[in-house]
């Protein structure tokens, strides 16, 4: 730390794992944002068990497999990644750091990580291409499709022009869950709270009182079907839905033509009580049946985590929360160091599983 007290090198902070950039971030934090950040929806019972999911899973290692050189590259759509760690889109980076998403940008580049850009970000395609090309690193947008078909491809091609090489469209949003918390806050009536990206976007009128107000301005609660197979057929690049837990799903999914599957419940932010990730993850994997690679999110924390989404089929995981708590404490080196921790953990973990390359990784090194 510097005299002032502002946190700069998390290294020789001693932060040795993901967990312990929390507490730090919730401090930085406190209140509302932090509520935000934290929170899920109604009991948060889905969102205790995100993690507790993954490491309730045992592992079987091999052992004598030579592990003198691991080997964590994958590729992924068309991308040679160093690794399967990928950023989440989260919202709102200005509410953690000053520089936004561009400090996002620049730590993801460092650690070699995809990032994912929401809609909902606090930066401009613009910004966010112009940073992506400076640091020569590929990235995803995270789409929420709107009532007007017009307006949404005019985003697309705005952010295909800017160098997004897939279109993540949130596919489990028509409405907003039971985010308790925020409501308590008011949270969506945050002065400053701005959205460069949807700027054009004519939000729909709500007169509804806000206790009994279930819609979102930003969020189309008629998006069905249809307007997937019509993204499909617009977008130059893949287009992946995100928020996919059911196998039925998933096979729907691929025949409508998508180019990756996200398993993700919104980080337990929408519906309470549905699965953890970890456990839909292997019904859309068999359902998906090598079609299309399947990611996953949420709960994300040690890359032993990792190690067994890989080994369940998945083809790389997103982290959000963490990031944020990099993001907020270290900046754009806080970013960098919750993807190098993961991906130095997952390199322990392939080395003690047996299995020293991303291919090695499979079902038979789950405990059943």
């Amino acid at each position: 730390m510097t005299a002032a007290g502002i946190r700069t090198d998390p290294i020789s902070d001693r932060i040795v794992h993901v967990g312990q950039l929390e507490p730090l971030a919730r401090e930085l934090l406190a209140g509302p944002i932090w509520d935000y950040v934290a929170g899920g929806a109604g009991d948060e019972v889905t969102l205790g068990m995100a993690s507790s999911a993954w490491s309730d899973i045992p592992l079987a290692p091999h052992v004598l497999v030579d592990a003198s050189t691991i080997d964590t590259s994958t590729e992924l759509l068309g991308h040679t990644l160093a690794h399967p760690i990928l950023i989440a889109p989260t919202a709102r980076h200005v509410s953690y750091h000053p520089e936004r998403e561009l400090a996002s940008m620049r730590g993801a580049a460092t650690a070699g990580a995809l990032p994912v850009f929401s809609s909902l970000a606090s930066s401009t395609l613009a910004e966010i291409s112009a940073a992506a090309t400076a640091e020569d690193s590929p990235w995803w947008f995270q789409l929420y499709v709107q009532n007007d078909h017009g307006w949404t491809q005019q985003l697309v091609e705005d952010a295909v022009s800017g160098g997004a090489s897939a279109l993540v469209v949130t596919v489990d949003t028509p409405t907003l869950g039971a985010r308790d918390r925020d409501k308590r806050d008011n949270l969506g009536a945050a002065a400053g709270a701005q959205y460069p990206i949807l700027a054009g976007m004519t939000p729909s009128p709500d007169s509804t009182p806000p206790h009994r107000r279930i819609y979102n301005p930003h969020l189309s609660p008629s998006i069905t079907w249809d307007d997937l197979e019509w993204l499909v057929d617009i977008s130059p690049v893949p287009v992946i839905p995100k928020g996919i837990l059911r196998p039925d799903d998933a096979r729907r999914a691929v025949d409508y033509g998508v180019g990756a599957i996200i398993v993700s419940n919104h980080g337990a932010r929408n519906l309470d009580t549905v699965p953890p990730t970890a456990v839909a993850l292997p019904g859309v994997v068999g359902a998906a049946d090598g079609a299309v690679p399947v990611l996953v999110d949420g709960g994300i924390r040690r890359g032993t985590d990792v190690a067994k989404a890989l080994c369940m089929g998945a083809h790389a995981v997103l982290v959000g929360r963490p990031i944020i708590w990099g993001l907020a404490t270290y900046g754009a080196a806080g970013v960098t160091h919750v993807i190098e921790m993961l991906r130095t953990e997952l390199e322990m973990a392939m080395a003690l599983l047996g299995a020293p390359t991303i291919p090695e990784l499979v079902d038979d090194l789950i405990w059943r």
